[in-house]
């Protein structure tokens, strides 16, 4: 009989969480997830992924049917109208379905759910809600926060974070987003689609940080003659709030003259932070390093034997999907099995509109790489030169594809477009087996589809595309 209460104990019931309990439950290991939210899921299903882009689907489709766009399909609509209530409504349902989904795959799969914060008081004991567990490893899958912004007070009705921007009562009329982050445009283009007026405040000269540098003006482009105001350069120096309407004071980054900017609705989303507030992990002698994360190996050990970190709480894009790969890897790397996430192939996706996806490296990032070793070569292909994009009206974006200039290898891929989060996946397959543009162009693509872009990116990296 064991000394400990469960073979598992992992901390924090969110994407990366409650994948790592049930994949440790499934390899016939006793298995307890400590949560302290009222449902299961974390911030993804809860107050992230997943009711962002109930309300973003739901956007499309009003503006679609109010702005006419359907017209010329031969579908007109008249008195289209707004019920927001509604719209929450739905939104509310979808994550009820998935955060219940959860909890029943915890039953099926006898993973115990202990409700509350668990603070650790030894590497193999922790604390939760004054019931003393322990467990032979313990996994911190604890997540990520929204980052304060310094000298902002997030109240939630008029300055909100991420999850205030979810449940707004109403449309704002101005809505100020302060950063120009993959969280900041696709919640500052749910409420401009119903009727705001967006301005997003960016400190950098583009928005979308990290991202691919033609793919971040391109998409500049995009959403400014969707009707948002982009201010790039400029930092926020403060916000005040009376009667419900926010002042917010912007200058040049680089320094200069200030302004004003009112709103009623002002969105803090410049980032966000490790959650590992509460743990107590001074109990353990587990530092954290200079970004507040914790470090891990390969293998997502942490220095103290018997405690591993996974998800956002550890180094690396804080992606949902990264931290659910993690806690498969993580749970058979406890049962002494192999467990790897390639950390080179995770895709990432902004849920705009049109859609903004990419794997690999960055043009940028690319060149700097291989800049002793041969360089590299880009083959590019507009969506306008696409048949099933043309029949839709659907073209604006693009693929485009960097590989090795020496060896062909797909060093990385970007689209645009409004299958962009679909279409990435093909990519991601492809450089995860090592594939070359050649591989790709010599593949078979269905047609008319978005996917043959995907084709005829990798055509043109070998200088000869058909459709362009």
């Amino acid at each position: 009989m064991s000394d400990y209460d469960y073979d598992v104990l992992v901390i924090g019931a969110g994407p990366g969480g409650y994948v790592a309990a049930i994949r440790a439950a499934q390899l016939g290991l006793r298995t307890a997830c400590a949560e302290s939210r009222e449902t299961l899921g974390g911030t993804c299903l809860n107050v992230g992924c997943i009711p962002s882009k109930a309300l973003l689907h739901a956007s499309e489709i009003y503006e679609e049917a109010k702005g006419g766009h359907l017209t010329k399909f031969g579908i007109d609509f008249q008195g289209v109208t707004l019920n927001l209530d509604q719209m929450h409504a739905e939104k509310a349902k979808a994550v009820k379905e998935l955060t219940g989904g959860v909890e029943f795959l915890f039953k099926k799969n006898k993973v115990t759910w202990l409700k509350g914060k668990a603070a650790f008081q030894d590497a193999h004991t922790v604390d939760v809600n004054g019931q003393k567990v322990t467990a032979k490893n313990i996994v911190i899958a604890t997540g990520s926060s929204v980052m304060p912004l310094p000298g902002v007070e997030v109240d939630q009705t008029t300055v909100v974070d991420s999850t205030g921007a979810l449940a707004l009562p109403k449309v704002p009329e101005h809505m100020v987003v302060i950063g120009g982050g993959v969280i900041g445009l696709e919640l500052g283009s749910v409420w401009r689609r119903l009727g705001a007026k967006v301005t997003v405040v960016e400190f950098v000269d583009q928005i979308l940080p990290g991202f691919d540098g033609e793919v971040r003006r391109e998409t500049a482009k995009l959403f400014k003659k969707q009707g948002m105001e982009l201010k790039l350069s400029t930092k926020v120096t403060g916000v005040t709030v009376a009667d419900g309407v926010a002042t917010v004071t912007v200058e040049p980054a680089a320094g200069g003259a200030s302004e004003t900017l009112t709103a009623d609705a002002v969105l803090v989303s410049i980032g966000r932070k490790a959650n590992v507030d509460g743990l107590n992990l001074e109990a353990i002698g587990l530092e954290l390093n200079k970004r507040g994360q914790i470090e891990t190996d390969h293998s997502f050990r942490t220095k103290v034997e018997g405690v591993w970190a996974i998800g956002d709480c550890i180094p690396g894009l804080m992606l949902a999907h990264k931290a659910e790969d993690e806690g498969v890897a993580v749970a058979e790397n406890i049962a002494g099995q192999t467990g790897i996430v390639n950390e080179d192939v995770i895709p990432s996706v902004v849920y705009t509109m049109p859609e903004i996806a990419g794997v690999g490296l960055t043009e940028e990032a690319a060149r700097d790489k291989t800049a002793e070793s041969g360089g590299i070569k880009v083959g590019k292909f507009p969506f306008a030169a696409n048949s099933r994009a043309k029949t839709n009206r659907d073209t604006d974006g693009f693929v485009k594809i960097i590989a090795d200039a020496k060896t062909d290898r797909v060093l990385g891929v970007w689209i645009v477009s409004s299958l962009a989060g679909t279409l990435i996946a093909e990519a991601a397959i492809a450089m995860e087996f090592g594939a070359t543009s050649e591989d790709i162009a010599y593949t078979c693509h269905a047609h008319p589809t978005h996917a043959e872009a995907i084709k005829e990116a990798a055509m043109a990296v070998q200088g000869k595309p058909i459709h362009i």
